[in-house]
């Protein structure tokens, strides 16, 4: 192993070396951070297998596209389907996945899709695989494969995520239907008295284990701890616990032998609570967002992809441009996008389960992924909204 001031010859050899000896490495040199014991115990990764992960990982993060999440539970899109008078069906829920990984042009500005489990096993209407669809269109698929957050027994107010039982079995499978990543997302919420240090550890503890499953399957784990803007909150609130929730985050991770380079941080931007009297300007946002995420998240990781977290379209844009504009020259990882809501939402609320609304709402589906995939190269303007492309559809 070359010794912590030495290079080590490439990101890949780093992450197999740290697989293989139950060394975690930070920074841009692989310096080892932390060993574990029980070397003989480890269950090697290849190098082949190290590659492919980096790969997809790096992948997921290139310049100028980011990820959409479209892996809303049956409930959740059900019910935001009943605000806009939509009806609540499989073939209805089916139609819309539809519409959004048809949408011509999508993979000049989306890296991967992140699906649900009923999502990733439904097909086009003359039967073709959505993973296909997805795959042929130049994007990485991606399944979320907690089951939900649960009331955190001895903890009220606080939430723990679910879905540990059979998760090894389940990833093969996602595996062999084409998912090459995964997601699963922890709560935490911000009020008098918490979190606490219990609910942080615990959905810590279970967001590692998850990761080291993925990677066990061969899939990218995206790792998304999410601290809520519910709340009247100040900004300093939100870096305080940010903060603690992401060290302790990869405190786990290093425990249970993760490797840095094969995964992707989804976490929240710093924003101060959505019932604060104060929001902060962007600019303050974006510079507290990014001192945070120097002050927690190793240099190892190749990339960031912030969820929008109920943000308005064009705000969450505007953040994560003025993040890339002011600080990208000095940030180690790359920084884009998640968003599910924040890219989804026009298109949702313009197609209102009607077939002959699809092509406008895949058009404003397309406007606003060329919009964050502006953002993440530091390059968004308002001007933008006001030029809604024409090519999808």
């Amino acid at each position: 192993m070359n010794p912590p001031n030495e290079p080590t010859r490439t990101a890949v050899r780093a992450a197999t070396v740290g697989w293989k000896y139950g060394a975690v490495f930070i920074g841009y040199y692989g310096a080892v951070v932390h060993g574990l014991p029980g070397i003989d115990k480890i269950t090697e990764v290849s190098e082949m297998s190290a590659q492919e992960l980096i790969a997809t990982a790096k992948a997921m993060v290139a310049e100028g596209k980011g990820l959409l999440a479209m892996d809303e539970s049956n409930p959740t899109c059900n019910k935001r389907f009943e605000k806009l008078g939509i009806l609540q069906t499989e073939e209805t829920r089916r139609s819309y996945r539809e519409l959004i990984v048809t949408t011509p042009g999508l993979g000049e500005f989306i890296s991967g899709v992140i699906l649900y489990d009923e999502t990733i096993r439904q097909s086009r209407k003359d039967g073709t695989l959505f993973v296909k669809v997805i795959t042929e269109a130049g994007i990485i698929p991606g399944i979320k494969v907690d089951t939900g957050a649960k009331d955190m027994a001895g903890h009220p107010r606080e939430k723990i995520t679910e879905g540990l039982d059979g998760l090894r079995n389940r990833l093969a499978e996602y595996s062999q239907m084409g998912a090459r990543f995964a997601k699963w997302r922890a709560l935490i919420t911000i009020a008098d008295g918490i979190p606490s240090r219990g609910c942080i550890e615990a959905n810590a503890h279970a967001l590692a284990r998850y990761a080291a499953l993925c990677q066990e399957a061969g899939l990218v784990p995206i790792v998304e701890p999410e601290v809520l803007m519910d709340g009247e909150h100040p900004l300093e609130r939100c870096f305080e616990v940010t903060a603690e929730v992401l060290r302790t985050v990869f405190s786990q991770l290093y425990t249970q032998r993760v490797a840095l380079e094969g995964m992707i941080l989804k976490p929240n931007m710093v924003l101060p609570g959505k019932d604060c009297l104060t929001q902060g300007s962007v600019e303050e946002v974006a510079d507290v967002t990014v001192s945070c995420l120097l002050r927690a998240v190793p240099a190892a990781v190749p990339g960031i992809a912030f969820l929008s977290g109920g943000q308005p379209c064009e705000l969450a844009s505007a953040r994560l441009n003025a993040m890339n504009l002011r600080f990208k020259t000095r940030m180690p990882w790359a920084l884009t996008f998640s968003f599910s809501r924040a890219i989804q939402q026009p298109a949702l609320e313009i197609w209102k389960g009607q077939k002959e609304n699809a092509a406008a709402a895949q058009q404003a589906l397309y406007h606003r992924a060329r919009c964050n995939s502006a953002a993440r190269l530091g390059r968004y303007r308002i001007e933008m909204e006001n030029n809604v492309d024409s090519r999808a559809g």
